[in-house]
Order: C-alpha cells, then sequence, then structure tokens
C-alpha cells in the first residue's frame, strides 16, 4: 500500500507550498485510518528535512517519492522511498527510514535494539538501520519485480534532530556494525552527507517506473528466502515430526495446495494437548509453504514462541535475522486487504483476542481477520489453555468465523504425547488433582519426574543441576509477585521473587533478552506464564504462589493474591461488580489454567515448590505410590536417586 506518491519535482513543490503535511494526511486518511496529531507533526517536520536533502538539482526532479510505503506482509510502512536509476542503465531506490528522536539508549545484549523515548514512554524499539536494512530485506524476499528487474534497494536512516555524542556514541555502537554497514545512519548536521549518499546511488530520473514495478510487483517468496528455510530445518532435532505430527502437517500441505489450486477458502482447525507437537507442525508448515512458493507467516499472540522459533531456526547467525520477518502477532491483521496471503499458520489459537490494540479497540475480531486475510489458516489450539481474561479462541468460534466467510471446514487432532515422558497419565492425574476434570479411573502410575519440594532453593538447585545437561530447564512461578518494571527490569540483583522463610530471593526474567527460554544463564532467574506459554523444556520447576492453595479439603483458587502488575485477569474486578458468581468462576478457570500449562512445560519432569504447605502436602497424598516420609525436603516421585530422573 502506498500513501503518497510524486515526482521529487512535485514533492519539493508541495513542500513550498506547505501543502505536503496535508496532502498525506489526507491520503492516509483514506487508506489507512484517522492520523493522530503526533503523526501529523512528523511528517510536517520530517519532510521539511528531506526536502533540505534533496535541493539540488543533482537529483533530477523526475525521480520519484513515495512516502508511507507499505512494506510486503507486515503493518510497517517505509517512511521515504527515493526511486531513479544509477548510471542510466540500472534501477535504484533509495530507502530513508526517518526518526524524530533525539536521544536513545544502546542495549548491546539485544540483536539491533535501542532503547528511547516512543508513544509517551520509554521503550525498547529496533535500531533504526536494522529496520531500514529489514525493509529491503523484505521487498527482496517477497516482490518478484524487484528480483527480475535487479532493482537495487539502498536502506539508510536519517535522524534529524540526533546530536552524536564526541567520541562514543549509542547510536553507532559497536553492537550495530553491521547493521550501520548495510543502511548507514544520518543524524542532525547530516544533510549534506545524506545528500552525497543519494546522488552517489540515484543520478538520473526513472519518471515513476521503478515505483511503479515496486508497487505492482507479484509478491512470491525468493528462492533464497526458500532455500534458507529449509536448511535451517536440515539437522535441526527441534523440528523434527513423528506419528500423528506428520499426518496433521501431510494434510495440511494439500489443504493449502488445494486452496492455492481452487482460489477457495480453507481452515483447518488442530486440536492437541500439551506436548502433542502443535508448534513443531506449525514451524514446519511456514518452512514448507514457503517452499512451495506461498506468501505464509507463522502466527501467535504471544511474543515468546515467535522469538524462540525464529532463534532456533536462523540459529546463532545474526546475519539471518531478517527471518524474524515471517512472525507475526496476532494483532496485526486487522488492516490488511482479504488474502493478503496464501497462508497463515497461527500457533496458539486459544490466546487469540477478541480486538487488536493495546486497548482492545481495533478491528472487529481477530479470528475473522486472520480468516479473511489468507485463502488457507490453519489454526493450532488447546482451549484448556486460555490463561487470561482476554483469550477469546474457541473452536466453536474458529468454526463459526470460517463458515460465515465461506470457507470449507476441516478439523484434526494431535494425540500422541511428547511431553511429559510421553506420559497421559500424568496428565490425566494433573487435570484431577487440580480440580479441572476428573480422571475416569485410577492413574496408577505417573510414568514422570514429579517431585514436592519443600524448600524453594532446593528445588531452584535441582532444576539448575538439570539445566547443565542441554541448558533446556526453567524455573517458572505463578503472577503472585510484582513485576516493577523500568531499570530493575534489567538488573540481575533487583529480586522481584523473594520468599522470606526460606531466605529465597529471584528476579523475574530480565529485560535484556526476548528469548529467556533458551539464553545461556537464564536458569538463574524465574520466567511466568508470558514468557513459557507455547514452549517447553526438559525439565520445569514451578513455584505456585497463594493464589493456589489446599483448604477444607479441596483445591481452591484466589484471584486477590495475584499482583496488581498482572494483567492476565484485567477486568475482572469490574465484571465481579455487575455479575460475581461468573467473575469468580472466570478467575477459577484462569489460575487452575495457568499452573496446568506451567506444569506440563517439561519432557521428562517437573519440580515443585508450593508457599502453601497444605497444597505440598496434597500434591504428595495424590501422588500413586508415593514413599513419602513427612520430614524430608526433596522427594522424588518417580525415581530412586534425588537429582537423576
Amino acid at each position: 500500500m502506498l500513501v503518497y506518491q510524486a515526482s521529487k519535482a512535485e514533492f519539493m513543490d508541495d513542500v513550498d507550498r506547505d501543502l505536503i503535511a496535508d496532502h498525506i494526511t489526507a491520503a492516509f486518511e483514506r487508506r489507512i485510518h484517522r492520523a493522530n496529531p503526533r503523526e501529523v507533526e512528523s511528517w510536517r517536520n520530517s519532510m521539511q528535512y528531506m526536502y533540505r536533502v534533496l535541493n539540488t538539482e543533482a537529483i533530477p526532479g523526475g525521480c520519484g517519492v513515495a512516502i508511507e510505503f507499505g512494506v510486503p506482509y507486515t503493518s510497517s510502512r517505509i517512511d521515504f522511498l527515493l526511486t531513479g536509476r544509477q548510471n542510466g542503465d540500472r534501477d535504484a531506490a533509495v530507502i530513508v527510514e526517518l526518526k524524530q528522536w533525539s536521544a536513545l539508549e544502546a542495549v548491546p545484549t539485544k540483536d539491533a535494539i535501542v532503547r528511547t523515548f516512543v508513544g509517551g514512554a520509554h521503550r525498547e524499539v529496533s535500531h533504526p538501520s536494522y529496520q531500514a536494512w529489514s525493509y529491503a530485506r523484505m521487498i527482496e524476499d517477497y516482490n518478484e519485480a524487484v528480483r527480475d528487474a535487479q532493482i537495487e534497494l539502498i536502506p539508510c536512516a536519517y535522524l534529524h534532530n540526533y546530536h552524536t555524542a564526541e567520541g562514543y556514541d549509542p547510536l553507532l555502537d559497536p553492537a550495530y556494525l553491521e547493521y550501520l554497514e548495510r543502511a548507514p545512519a544520518f543524524c542532525n548536521g547530516d544533510a549534506l552527507k545524506l545528500r552525497d549518499f543519494i546522488c552517489r546511488s540515484i543520478t538520473h530520473a526513472d519518471d515513476g517506473q521503478v515505483l511503479y514495478h515496486i508497487e505492482s510487483g507479484r509478491l512470491r517468496p525468493s528462492k533464497s528466502l526458500q532455500d534458507a528455510l529449509a536448511g535451517m530445518l536440515d539437522g535441526n532435532d527441534e523440528f523434527v515430526m513423528i506419528d500423528d505430527q506428520k499426518v496433521v502437517f501431510e494434510a495440511a500441505v494439500a489443504l493449502a495446495l488445494e486452496a492455492q489450486r481452487t482460489g477457495e477458502k480453507h481452515v483447518l482447525i488442530v486440536r492437541g494437548g500439551p506436548g502433542t507437537g502443535k508448534s513443531v507442525v506449525a514451524v514446519n508448515l511456514l518452512v514448507r509453504l514457503t517452499a512451495e512458493k506461498m506468501t505464509v507467516q507463522y502466527v501467535s499472540k504471544n511474543s515468546a514462541p515467535r522469538n524462540v522459533y525464529a532463534r532456533l531456526l536462523r540459529g546463532r547467525d545474526r546475519t539471518l535475522s531478517y527471518i524474524n520477518n515471517l512472525f507475526r502477532g496476532s494483532g496485526a491483521f486487522w488492516e490488511l486487504a482479504e488474502e493478503s496471503f496464501d497462508a497463515l499458520v497461527i500457533d496458539e489459537a486459544h490466546r487469540l483476542n477478541e480486538k487488536s490494540g493495546l486497548y482492545g479497540n481495533l478491528g472487529e475480531n481477530q479470528i475473522a481477520e486472520l480468516i479473511a486475510a489468507a485463502r488457507f489458516t490453519v489454526f493450532f489450539i488447546d482451549e484448556t489453555q486460555r490463561v487470561t481474561l482476554r483469550d477469546a479462541g474457541t473452536v466453536s468460534d474458529i468454526r463459526a468465523h470460517a463458515e460465515a466467510a465461506g470457507a470449507h471446514v476441516h478439523e484434526a487432532d494431535l494425540f500422541s504425547q511428547f511431553r511429559c515422558n510421553g506420559s497421559d497419565g500424568y496428565l490425566t492425574w494433573l487435570d484431577d488433582a487440580l480440580g479441572i476434570r476428573p480422571a475416569e479411573g485410577d492413574v496408577a502410575d505417573l510414568d514422570y519426574d514429579f517431585r514436592v519440594f519443600d524448600d524453594p532453593n532446593e528445588m531452584h538447585a535441582a532444576i539448575a543441576e538439570k539445566n547443565r545437561v542441554a541448558n533446556k530447564a526453567r524455573v517458572v512461578a505463578g503472577y503472585c509477585w510484582e513485576w516493577e518494571s523500568g531499570a530493575k527490569r534489567a538488573n540481575p540483583n533487583h529480586h522481584d521473587i523473594v520468599i522470606p522463610e526460606h531466605t529465597y530471593a529471584r528476579s523475574w526474567n530480565l529485560n535484556n533478552s526476548d528469548t529467556w527460554a533458551i539464553d545461556e544463564g537464564s536458569v538463574d532467574q524465574v520466567g511466568c506464564i508470558h514468557t513459557c506459554q507455547g514452549l517447553e523444556f526438559d525439565y520445569v520447576g514451578v513455584i505456585i504462589g497463594d493464589d493456589l492453595r489446599f483448604e477444607g479439603g479441596r483445591v481452591i483458587t484466589d484471584r486477590t493474591k495475584r499482583a496488581k502488575s498482572d494483567k492476565a485477569l484485567s477486568g475482572i474486578v469490574k465484571l465481579a461488580k455487575h455479575d460475581p458468581v461468573r467473575a469468580e468462576r472466570i478467575a477459577d478457570e484462569l489460575i487452575r489454567n495457568t499452573y496446568r500449562v506451567l506444569m506440563t512445560r517439561g519432557m521428562k519432569g517437573c519440580y515443585m515448590f508450593c508457599t502453601d504447605p497444605a497444597l505440598a502436602e496434597y500434591l504428595r497424598s495424590r501422588v500413586p505410590g508415593l514413599r513419602y516420609t513427612p520430614t524430608a525436603t526433596a522427594l522424588p516421585l518417580a525415581a530412586e536417586d534425588p537429582l537423576e530422573g
């Protein structure tokens, strides 16, 4: 999508007559949505700077100008695009990422991330050079016309309010060197340098032809992208499919090809419990359908699995970070055109919200928007993993929206259990013990390394020992301790989770990484539901807080013990005023589901500590065949050796 298009001469005239912001605003509101005052002011300011840069006869008036040019299959837009030819024979386009920033902080521990004041708060965002380069890479990967015509895309960034410091400057930190080399950053006082950069890139006018090719080009994944993705799966044990995973995968591929062949819409709903391999199938589908020359993206509401699977695919190679563009949040589809994609793979569909946006005020319905955005959609879902008040994904809703869209609806199940040591018995026992679903009969053996500890330090130490093997053990907790924001989030010496009677003190997962689940050293921190749902470990240690207790001979929940910073139950107090019975029922379900999710992250074992001693005693008493001594602090419930399961 393109908001503003003109020749360089027309652009200069619009700025001269002080009409540029009005023209951009009018076009933006016709094509996208109402522009907010900050956007309008940024256009007014930034275009004055670009006017000065382009104010030379060395840049021909017949060059093309595009403002707010949509990047394929993203909600991102290129701020400024100038097209022309190099030496009169090769088409070229200069991509300029414009920033109003006047200050920033380097975050060298995260790939291509800086921290600055934007959107009314200090936030972590992509480095401007990375942004510009990734936009160019995304266009190259998906636009056939750009590849066929060999249009050279030349990215750069222009921070016209930013003054670089003498000596060290965070914008130019060595951690960002590879992106600065691919897309140089120009700052306040660099207008002539940027002009020279453009003049070296574009020497002749193109009379709008290059922009026409870019905008009208057929969107298909490049061969290099297909090969790169396929190569990432080869030999990667994280994504090997077996048994019914392979069956569901092949069925999904066949439906995607059928939808592509006939032009008819197909929707596949795949149900599967914890550890049945939903995410493994989802990532394999992303790769395979891309290899079939389809435009496809992996979608999840929660960012944790997106970040982890993107990292696992590309390994440690930072140069492949553009792979992240294939992974997208569920709230980015409300403004896309019908069937923008050939296929969408929606993981953790139970976490979908009804509406998008920070305040839930954008679009109409995420399920409907996802179905509309692709010819083929596959939803991987487990309704028992809904853990927040806003989680709205259900099989019945997906089916209803698919039928309303005129889609052929298909359903499949993943039954084979690969997590929890392949033990269906443990899952049955857990649902019964947590009061989620009664077992139909007695569970004779958990066949799983489940232990209850009386000391959180000993439990954490046991998990840390397991982690030495393959960095696949983590400690997680219920959201009963406040998540303090600001500088404390990057300070390992700040302790959020404090249990005084056991002198236990740990931090929630730190803000210096978005891949806590696989980072070295993160076993020392404690994760929450939002950083582990959709992921798995070999062993998981779970701290159950005061929101789940054993009283009066039964397991009870207490929403008042959740941290105020927890947004999972946001809105429950308001609901309780109007319908207290329903509010308590929903809160009870979400709390139990949360601990079910946490306690099923481990493939080989789950170690527990409960802040409520009575709950610990109850869980021990429920384990079949338990060899139990009340004075013991760490009990092997399914193995002889206390540390070796």
